[in-house]
């Protein structure tokens, strides 16, 4: 985890939800440079040393930092549950749909969301994250996109769908106002989650139920996204990969739903934890 001030968040290890251990010392930041050099493999003796030593900080109700730092980039895959590429609309895909998110979206978990300027149609999306632990390119196999995984967080693809769909064809457009990725609240390490096909996703606008699906329907999954997109790009270690969202977004709807200033979204993922943002009018 990263918890503090917006700019000035500190590195942590996430104990419970009342206790945690201080990294500070040892790590700058969950970054390229912690990732690119074996950084949760290295400190996984020293929280369990820490831990049992008591060297351990109760949470006093700090701000919660997404649990990266900003990464190289934000790639995200579309359409990736087959039930939500018919309430879309559209043809289930032969492959992965990429697109980009711009870096400079990405949030903390319970950080206000803000609707951008000529916004007529917001909208919200639960997905799972993907973090890159090593830079990678042309994989040789699915299997061993597994190593190049660093852990897997919440996030919410915020979107505008008028911007995505109405101004040119650049999904981009609709996905990378500011705030457009809370991330978080923790990153969780692979072998913390026995089966990443398995999760429980959900997401609430102001106190109703509207997604709910499982990671089980992804038509892509992590390691053959991973493995896709490194025959194509370079991944570097930090970068964040958005794994697509299950049906019940506002556009699916009909009337279509949009998200309104004072609305309230909550979302979480079994294991990964929660999401509460609040919806703010453009500046």
């Amino acid at each position: 985890m990263r918890i503090g001030a917006p700019g000035a968040e500190k590195p942590v290890a996430r104990l419970d939800d009342e206790t945690y251990v201080d990294l500070s010392d040892v790590v700058g930041d969950f970054d390229e440079a912690f990732f690119g050099s074996g950084g949760p493999d290295r400190i996984r003796a020293l929280v369990a040393e820490r831990a049992a030593g008591g060297q351990v900080s109760r949470f006093a109700g700090e701000r919660i930092g997404a649990p990266i730092a900003r990464p190289h980039q934000i790639l995200c895959i579309g359409l990736n549950y087959r039930d939500h590429a018919a309430e879309a609309g559209m043809p289930v895909p032969d492959e992965p749909i990429l697109f980009t998110k711009s870096p400079n979206t990405l949030i903390g978990p319970d950080d206000d969301v803000r609707i951008p300027r000529g916004s007529t149609k917001p909208d919200w999306e639960v997905e799972l994250g993907v973090v890159i632990g090593r830079r990678t390119s042309y994989l040789d196999s699915v299997e061993e996109a597994r190593d190049a995984i660093a852990g897997y967080v919440v996030v919410n693809d915020v979107s505008e769908r008028a911007f995505q769909l109405e101004r040119g064809g650049q999904w981009a457009k609709g996905k990378s106002a500011e705030t457009f990725n809370p991330a978080g609240p923790w990153l969780v390490t692979p072998d913390e989650i026995p089966d990443v096909l398995g999760l429980d996703m959900w997401l609430d606008v102001n106190g109703v139920r509207r997604q709910t699906g499982n990671t089980k329907t992804m038509i892509f999954d992590p390691y053959v996204i991973v493995h896709y997109l490194s025959q194509f790009l370079v991944l570097e270690p930090g970068d964040l990969i958005n794994t697509g969202t299950p049906p019940g977004v506002g556009m699916g709807f009909t009337p279509p739903v949009w998200l309104q200033p004072g609305d309230v979204m909550e979302l979480g993922i079994t294991g990964l934890g929660s999401q509460r943002q609040h919806v703010l009018a453009p500046r």
